[in-house]
């Protein structure tokens, strides 16, 4: 065997498993699978049987004429193509049924497996692709696990019965298709129409499955710590439901019209019979063996052609699907934890904490030998440089990240003896960065979470919100937009505090939450702030050290070392990076 023939059948050979796994998911949907192969078989068989009246047609229609074929052979054929008319319209539903089903499920599968893997996942491919594989792939996969199974079937069935039936004679009548042309033509126009009104609400779909898919993804972090994958994912699920239910009148008007031109084609077929045999009736016309014979040739010489070039529709389908598999078979999130916990007291103690990113290809270190307590119902301020490692300090505790040495506990207990979503669910997160949807403002507080009206509001009054929400169109009701752009930088702010209000939960955790802010806005925020984070175990990303000063500590961070720790007082009075970072801040305006 040369070497580009072994290469292929190893091809093959790793291909079959992944065509394999794909028909799995086509399988959950057997009734549909079934009704579209007995189906084939019908249509097949009705092909095949349309040859076969060919001899009768010709011998007793040409050969040996008989008054009463002219009527009885031109129903025979409208009847027969009427049955396979049918066949062909359940077999085309039925199979367009699983393929679109398999599309729906394989998305919902993926988003709701991207939404479980680790954020290291999300550093090293980026969501648009994430989003491609989403949209793209799973449509390539519908054409290899439905349309190319149904060439296969259909065509080599049809191949099948009519090989038999030329080892016994056939013949072939199939000019008559010419006369419905122009009806054809006219089908079309009308058909082209629909498809193009329908499309275009796939296409409208299509952008809203996009930006549900887009939104969840960028905003993992947030998913993750307020447990809302399945909320995530029962919202991408009515967009994806909606593209299935446009997707299928596509398919129904295809085949509709697919069967209807087989009638058209019947019917023209049966006048020119009908005729022939009057003209028989003269003696004008040739033995039926040949007619016989012609007609199986020419209709197996186009199964073949579909036969030979479904190969490349499965090639395509099996790359996509070996994609998507790829994810769905990724690691996911480590959950091993199985310790109960309602509502943790909050005291969070890192021992000789480092992290190192699987990115990372050199020695150093995001983070290095850090230790310090945060006590329940305190303030910890994390300072320092761009790059010291503030945000990867934040984001191990509700194990964003897993440390790469020591660890990190919880009311005395390691982070890992929880289970994720319990661990998740003591934590409440509000970052410079605030990520909202495209939906209305108290959805936006609540975020897959049941609250009453006026749990809403006492949450969007204690985090000044609501002296702007009430005077917006509709109140709670009102449409923010993509990521709230209807609301200013302030108001956004102020929305995610008062869903970390209503979340009620005992650790805070704020990353630079008043940056880029102007004064009265920021005034706002603190003073929200201030309210959200007594009795809570709070941790601080400062850019302004005037919003720290009451912390009741102060963790100075620096190349990934805890270079400092002290109150704002103390660590002032050390003369070290602290004091340099305030004298160098204030000295610059105070606001920098």
């Amino acid at each position: 065997m040369t070497g580009s023939a072994a290469h292929a059948t190893a091809d093959a050979q790793g291909a079959w498993p992944v065509y394999r796994r794909l028909l799995g998911h086509a399988w959950v949907y057997w009734p549909f699978l079934l009704v579209a192969v007995v189906a084939m078989v019908i249509e097949a068989l009705a092909g095949a049987a349309f040859v076969w009246l060919m001899e009768p047609l010709t011998n007793d229609g040409f050969v040996d004429p008989k008054p009463e074929m002219a009527i009885v052979l031109p129903l025979s054929i409208v009847g027969l193509f009427l049955l396979r008319g049918m066949a062909t319209f359940a077999t085309d539903y039925g199979m367009a049924r699983v393929g679109r089903s398999v599309v729906r499920d394989l998305r919902e599968l993926v988003l709701g497996k991207y939404l479980r893997l680790p954020s290291s996942r999300f550093d090293t491919e980026s969501v648009p692709a994430m989003v491609s594989r989403l949209n793209f792939d799973t449509e390539q996969v519908t054409q290899a696990s439905s349309d190319a199974l149904k060439a296969i079937l259909t065509d080599g069935l049809t191949v099948l019965f009519l090989f038999g039936l030329m080892l016994y004679t056939s013949v072939k009548v199939t000019l008559a298709m010419i006369l419905i042309a122009p009806l054809i033509g006219v089908l079309v126009w009308y058909v082209g129409g629909r498809y193009r009104r329908i499309s275009r609400g796939i296409q409208d779909g299509m952008g809203d499955l996009a930006a549900s898919a887009e939104q969840s993804l960028a905003a993992q972090q947030d998913v993750k710590v307020y447990g809302a994958q399945g909320f995530e994912r029962a919202r991408y699920s009515g967009f994806a439901n909606r593209i299935l239910r446009l997707n299928m009148k596509v398919e129904t008007t295809r085949a509709a019209s697919s069967a209807l031109v087989q009638i058209l084609a019947a019917l023209a077929l049966a006048a020119i019979v009908w005729v022939s045999v009057r003209e028989a009736l003269v003696g004008r016309l040739n033995p039926g063996e040949f007619v016989q014979l012609m007609t199986a040739m020419m209709g197996i010489i186009p199964s073949l052609r579909r036969i030979t070039n479904v190969q490349s529709v499965i090639g395509r389908g099996v790359a996509a699907a070996e994609r998507l598999f790829s994810v769905l078979d990724s690691a996911e999130e480590p959950d091993t934890g199985a310790r109960p916990v309602a509502r943790a007291r909050g005291e969070l103690v890192f021992d000789h904490v480092s992290l190192r990113y699987a990115r990372d290809d050199d020695e150093r270190h995001a983070l290095h030998d850090i230790s310090f307590r945060a006590a329940p119902g305190t303030v910890t301020a994390i300072v320092g440089r761009s790059g010291s490692g503030k945000t990867s300090l934040v984001r191990l505790v509700p194990r964003f990240y897993e440390p790469s040495a020591g660890t990190i506990t919880l009311d005395g207990a390691p982070l890992d003896d929880y289970r994720l979503s319990d661990l998740r669910r003591q934590i409440a997160l509000v970052g410079q960065r605030v990520m909202l949807f495209d939906d209305s403002v108290a959805a936006n507080i609540a975020y897959a979470a049941e609250a009453t009206p006026e749990a809403l509001r006492a949450a969007a009054e204690a985090a000044n919100a609501w002296e702007f929400i009430e005077r917006l169109p509709q109140g709670m009701d009102t449409p923010i937009g993509e990521n709230g752009a209807m609301l200013s930088g302030g108001q956004r702010q102020r929305l995610a505090i008062a869903r970390a209000i209503l979340r009620d939960a005992p650790i805070l955790i704020l990353d630079e939450a008043t940056a880029a802010l102007d004064t009265e806005s920021e005034r706002l925020v603190q003073e929200a702030l201030n309210r959200l984070m007594p009795d809570r175990t709070t941790l601080v990303i400062a850019h302004r050290l005037s919003t720290i000063e009451h912390a009741d500590q102060v963790l100075v961070l620096d190349q990934g070392r805890l270079v400092e720790q002290g109150t704002h007082a103390e660590l002032l009075a050390q003369g070290g990076l602290y004091a340099h970072l305030h004298r160098m801040q204030f000295r610059d305006g105070g606001e920098a």
